[in-house]
């Protein structure tokens, strides 16, 4: 993995760190939209996971996508599927939303932290869409170029 980590805004969180309504469980669920700045023009593919830091489960997933076709934008509201028929070859894993982005939904009244990471890879993944981030990230290695984060809380009104 390079040492360049990858930079990138999510519109799914605010200046504030604080997740918008739209793109949770409470909301229309949809995926944010995600702007690179720094992807290595070595980079394939864009690979996406989506974490509750704050279940009782570690790091308990959402969601996985993987092969994006690498660029700079990454568009909202990615359709729910295994295969993703807009972007080429991408594929949804298994996380909480089944093949699909799941948005941060905690029980009313509860605060918890959501983590977006993104990889950048130097490859497609050829791999089912029958699988877990923890299968998915044992595969990658060794082709993941750069990874990203970015955090976000959500408090259920």
């Amino acid at each position: 993995m390079g040492n360049d980590m990858l930079k990138f805004k999510c519109s799914g969180i605010d200046a504030q760190g604080q997740f918008l309504l739209e793109y949770t469980g409470y909301g229309q669920d949809i995926s944010p939209e995600f702007v690179i700045e720094n992807l290595s023009p070595s980079a394939q593919t864009i690979a996406i996971t989506l974490e509750d830091l704050s279940h009782p489960i570690k790091n308990f997933t959402h969601w996985i996508v993987w092969n994006i076709p690498a660029t700079n934008v990454i568009r909202e509201e990615i359709p729910s599927g295994k295969n993703i028929e807009v972007y080429k070859n991408t594929k949804q894993g298994l996380a909480y939303g089944w093949h699909r982005y799941a948005g941060p939904k905690p029980p009313k009244g509860k605060k918890h932290l959501y983590r977006f990471t993104l990889y950048a890879l130097d490859c497609e993944m050829d791999l089912p869409a029958n699988i877990f981030k923890k299968t998915f990230l044992k595969e990658a290695e060794g082709h993941i170029l750069q990874k990203g984060e970015i955090t976000g809380e959500f408090v259920a009104k």
